[in-house]
């Protein structure tokens, strides 16, 4: 009986159906001692090593690297190998939490909620504290449009990093594999900066992330046009036909993909002027050129409902899979 009860709860179908019924639950684990978080403080203390080290190149970017994906690798596997020696159960526990903590729908859901409501109240102010909390820009020329249109991008863009492309990597390589794609990702957005403090050290991180995205960015894009056919209010032909026409437009080599389509599907236009640090970043619309350029409280649910579905239909697809095609993971346990 143990060890059929074993068997069946770390299978990696059950285990990805516990992992988002979590994400979804609860949302994302927030306090110190976070897996991401952690791994963030690692990277600032090798970044200051090999800085004062004299490695401000390029070489010194891949040595951040390397060091970054063994030290977590080693160190979650090592705690896996431990508690797995004391009783499979506490491994178990263990690589669901770190899938759990890797996994970012139902906080990227619930942040786009609370925009939405503080839009359907007229509230500016709490619209673009809420907006600060999902992107990276300025708000302070913000109005209500513009929070409405900055969330749903931010739904688009974080639906592969947060959702797609770890659920990718689980399937591929288990906990392990996305525990690699998460170290990565936080590489590229604490250092894949084209800046001059970043432009060399940070090259590295950017360009892997750009690899490991590439694939399950372009899923994402035929995944979101597929689901947004599904719905009466949305476009799938515009959110395909916007996918891959303007996808390239955007500064990152993968973000285009996600964020066009879902301008497609809403039939919007996303993106615009955007500031940081009170400078033009860059002035790119996505989307057909007679769209709206202002998002409703509509659309945010609209483009929530879009990635729900979508999370929804591939992780059933990748149970189905798993269960009955006899492919498991390599190191899916």
């Amino acid at each position: 009986m143990n060890i059929d009860l074993a068997e069946l709860l770390t299978h990696p179908a059950f285990m990805l159906t516990v992992i988002l019924g979590l994400d979804m639950m609860f949302g994302d684990p927030v306090y110190r001692l976070h897996p991401v978080r952690l791994t963030g403080n690692l990277l600032s203390w090798y970044e200051t090593k090999l800085r004062n080290s004299g490695l401000n190149s390029k070489a010194g970017g891949f040595l951040l690297v390397v060091f970054l994906i063994l030290s977590t690798l080693l160190v979650s596997t090592g705690i896996f190998k431990v508690l797995e020696y004391i009783h499979w159960s506490l491994s178990w526990f263990w690589y669901v939490y770190l899938g759990w903590s890797f996994l970012a729908l139902g906080d990227l859901l619930a942040h786009a909620r609370n925009v939405a409501e503080a839009m359907a109240n007229e509230n500016l102010p709490q619209a673009k504290l809420h907006v600060g909390k999902l992107v990276g820009r300025d708000t302070k020329l913000m109005d209500l449009p513009a929070c409405g249109r900055a969330t749903v991008e931010s739904v688009g863009e974080n639906f592969n990093d947060g959702v797609l492309a770890p659920l990718f990597f689980f399937c591929l390589f288990g906990i392990p594999g996305m525990l690699i794609y998460k170290v990565v990702n936080t590489l590229d957005s604490m250092v894949g900066y084209k800046n001059e403090r970043y432009q060399d050290f940070g090259w590295c991180s950017a360009k892997l992330d750009d690899f490991l995205s590439c694939i399950p960015a372009r899923i994402s894009w035929l995944l979101l046009s597929g689901t947004a056919a599904m719905y009466p209010q949305l476009s799938g032909i515009n959110a395909l036909k916007a996918g891959w026409k303007d996808h390239f437009k955007l500064p990152s080599y993968n973000a285009g993909w996600c964020e066009a389509t879902v301008a497609g599907a809403l039939k919007l236009k996303l993106c615009g002027p955007i500031w940081r640090e009170g400078k033009l970043a860059h002035n790119v619309w996505l989307g057909r050129q007679n769209d709206r350029e202002g998002a409703t409280v509509r659309d945010i649910q609209l483009a929530n409902s879009l990635a729900l579905t979508s999370t929804l239909i591939v992780t059933g697809f990748v149970i189905l899979v798993l269960c009955f095609s006899g492919f498991l993971p390599i190191f899916s346990r």
